[in-house]
């Protein structure tokens, strides 16, 4: 008997390793934590006759569902009119084929050729054997990249069996870590010895190796991005073995290498330099455009950690801004307005009202009898999945739903304690497509306001094209980094970035409502190309562009990285450590193809 593959439903916090592995099964696929767990369908007893039935069915059915398993697998151009969904599949799959998908079910890829050492030696071999061959091995960390920027059907490398903390120096206040360690893992390996990270980005499950090679960030108009913490790496490459690099030794590929997108070697272990772990006060208000411009300076000025998030079709912005407990006053003293079921019922009454009018069937409050959260379990990001389900591409759908996101945040303004590892952490919600910018915007001492022209063109470009814009649009802010391939690469500490992030979140597994947000999705995506880009010298995050088969499209892309980044050094180094392209992958090629002469 065919048996369905059925996609585990959205995850609205990333509290799982997202990276997953899918075979034949007729139970839920789960996320794994230190290792991919595969699962293979048992036939039962049959008799000869239906067996044979079924062998010859099988076959059909294999040779279309693969096919179009693989016409679904390929990133598509973004003009193309069929965008890749997830969907069931009703093909049985050999067992030892690998099904990948990164977090949000955007890309998938299928291979026979997965590899997880658990040492240092183990993955020596892997990459010595598959240079010798010449069969492709792409480092692909904990899968959260929007764009799949770590698959390759030809083969991958995982490293989340080599998670451990190695070395810790209280003194100097390093750590040296394996690459496949987690983000969350770390900074709980480490906090004993009053550690920690100097900043976070959103969440907490990359992977070490993995969030330094695409230039992750947090927020912070004095703090760096996070491949800035980085002083030395050990990197496993395919041509001249493993090698220890630093500022120190080989300090021109130490800073290529920090953010290399995983295309000069497999990142082996990493040496971090940490801060004193400190109790932070985050402070959250409701504020609005105008206000936010009167500010502008001071709030990046004083505040250590700065994020705006913007509510397309509102004229309110949710400031968030995270500080040191001051050793002398302490905690603020505040007694919220709000209770949380205050802040959010109004929430809860618009999915039911917004479930009688589609007529959609759904959970209205009461106990369920198959184990499914009631309404009032759910917290704000599952409830804003679930009314945009309902009808994700009207405008006037989502401009409630933005107005009642703008209305959570007012009575939601407070103060929160914790840990810096714990307050920096942002519920970004379920599955989604993400497009993040980064562009300059002048000095701390002299911010350009750059940053905020691009929100107001943003949003006049979003009202004006009538596009269902979902909240929040989040903006923050970094100084520069001497990794040459990082999007805010700068020769001067000086100089501060801005990141903005659009976004549609992918609510359903309907295939159909997957295929036409993201369709809409890639036509927001190239207005604000279109409209914003150049004008704001603005490129995209690694982890977040995407990659278009278009030749004139793809040759425009090659165009403007080549313009910001040192295309040639890189494609040099590449060649140098890896001849044999064995941890490229499809996306790194057009990204960055090689020339003859290099």
């Amino acid at each position: 008997m065919l048996r369905a593959l059925i996609p585990r439903r959205s995850i609205p916090r990333h509290h799982e390793n997202p990276l997953r592995t899918l075979t034949p099964t007729n139970t839920t696929t789960a996320a794994t934590s230190n290792h991919l767990r595969r699962f293979s369908a048992s036939p039962g007893p049959s008799s000869s006759t239906d067996a044979q039935t079924r062998k010859y069915i099988g076959y059909a059915a294999l040779l279309f569902f693969c096919g179009a398993g693989t016409y679904y697998s390929y990133p598509l151009p973004e003009n193309a009119k069929h965008k890749k969904a997830q969907i069931f599949r009703y093909a049985p799959l050999p067992e030892d084929l690998h099904t990948v998908s990164n977090w949000s079910g955007t890309h998938e890829v299928q291979t026979r050729n997965f590899h997880q050492p658990e040492d240092l030696e183990q993955l020596e071999n892997v990459v010595r054997e598959a240079h010798e061959k010449k069969t492709r091995i792409r480092p692909v960390g904990s899968g959260l990249s929007p764009n799949g920027i770590g698959l390759s059907r030809a083969g991958m490398v995982n490293l989340a069996l080599m998670d451990k903390v190695l070395e810790v120096d209280k003194q100097k206040k390093t750590v040296r870590v394996q690459a496949g360690i987690r983000v969350q893992q770390l900074v709980d390996g480490i906090k004993d010895h009053g550690l920690t990270l100097q900043n976070f980005a959103s969440i907490r499950e990359q992977q070490i190796g993995g969030i330094i090679q695409v230039g992750a960030h947090g927020t912070g108009a004095r703090l760096p991005p996070i491949d800035e913490q980085v002083i030395g790496i050990k990197l496993v490459t395919p041509a001249k073995g493993t090698i220890e690099i630093s500022k120190e030794r080989d300090p021109e590929l130490f800073y290529l290498a920090r953010c290399g997108l995983g295309g000069l070697g497999v990142v082996a272990e990493v040496t971090l330099q940490c801060v004193d772990r400190q109790e932070l006060v985050e402070h959250t208000t409701l504020s609005t455009m105008k206000e936010i411009k009167k500010n502008h300076k001071k709030l990046l000025s004083e505040n250590k950690h700065i994020k705006y998030l913007y509510i397309p079709y509102t004229d309110s912005v949710v400031i968030v801004s995270c500080n040191p407990v001051s050793k002398w006053k302490g905690p603020p003293k505040f007694k919220p307005k709000y209770t949380k079921d205050e802040a959010i019922q109004h929430v809860r009454d618009l999915y039911k009202e917004s479930l009688q009018k589609y007529g959609a069937e759904g959970n209205k409050g009461k106990s369920s009898d198959n184990g499914e959260e009631t309404i009032d379990e759910l917290s704000f990001t599952e409830l804003r999945d679930k009314l945009i389900a309902l009808d994700p591409l009207n405008k006037n759908h989502i401009i409630k739903i933005n107005q009642a996101e703008a209305e959570f945040w007012q009575k939601s303004e407070g103060y929160r304690v914790g840990w810096s590892d714990e307050i920096l952490g942002f519920d970004c919600g379920g599955q989604q497509w993400v497009s993040e910018t980064c562009f300059p915007a002048g000095k701390l001492s002299n911010p350009s306001m750059k940053d905020l022209e691009y929100i107001e063109e943003l949003m006049q470009l979003i009202e004006k094209e009538d596009i269902p814009a979902p909240g929040p649009i989040e903006q923050r802010w970094t100084t520069s980094s001497r990794s040459p391939l990082s999007p805010a690469s700068s020769p001067s500490q000086d100089d501060i970035f801005s990141w903005v992030g659009i976004i549609m979140y992918l609510p359903t597994m309907d295939a159909r409502q997957r295929k036409d947000i993201t369709e809409e999705f890639f036509h927001y995506r190239r207005l604000t190309q279109a409209k914003l880009w150049d004008h704001y010298s603005a490129y995209e995050h690694w982890a977040k562009i995407e990659v278009p088969k278009n030749k004139e499209e793809l040759a425009a892309i090659q165009e403007r990285l080549r313009k910001r980044f040192p295309v040639d050094a890189y494609n040099k180094a590449r060649k140098e450590l890896d001849p044999n392209k064995i941890i490229s992958n499809n996306k790194l090629e057009m990204l960055f193809p090689q020339t003859e002469s290099i």
